[in-house]
């Protein structure tokens, strides 16, 4: 019997804990928000993010790129965090999960043909 996987993350983090947890000030997270290297979305009225995406006090290496390239092919940021996680056994559950692993790569490949 398989396991099943839930849709969305499993535990969010508030941007002061996200900036606790990267070392930096809030004003920095804000940034990396703005600037597409970190995806926040509101949950009962509080910007959060998934917690999967902030890694040993450091951003996800591929989220950035992966960020741009479903903004480039339209997603806005609720339909981005949907993408990263919908269950996909063959991506260790979800593309949010793999970015942390060995297939980071796949789930940027898959991210690029989006656009196409």
């Amino acid at each position: 019997m398989t396991e099943s996987v839930t849709k969305g993350p499993t535990t969010w983090v508030n941007l002061p804990d996200v900036a606790e947890r990267l070392e930096v000030s809030i004003s920095k997270v804000h940034q990396l928000i703005r600037d597409r290297h970190l995806l926040a979305v509101r949950r009962d009225g509080i910007r959060v993010v998934p917690a999967e995406l902030v890694a040993n006090s450091t951003v996800l290496k591929h989220l950035p790129g992966i960020l741009t390239l479903l903004h480039d092919a339209g997603y806005n940021d609720e339909e981005a965090i949907g993408w990263l996680y919908e269950p996909d056994e063959t991506l260790d559950g979800c593309g949010a999960k793999a970015l942390g692993g060995d297939k980071a790569r796949e789930v940027k490949r898959r991210a690029q043909a989006l656009g196409f």
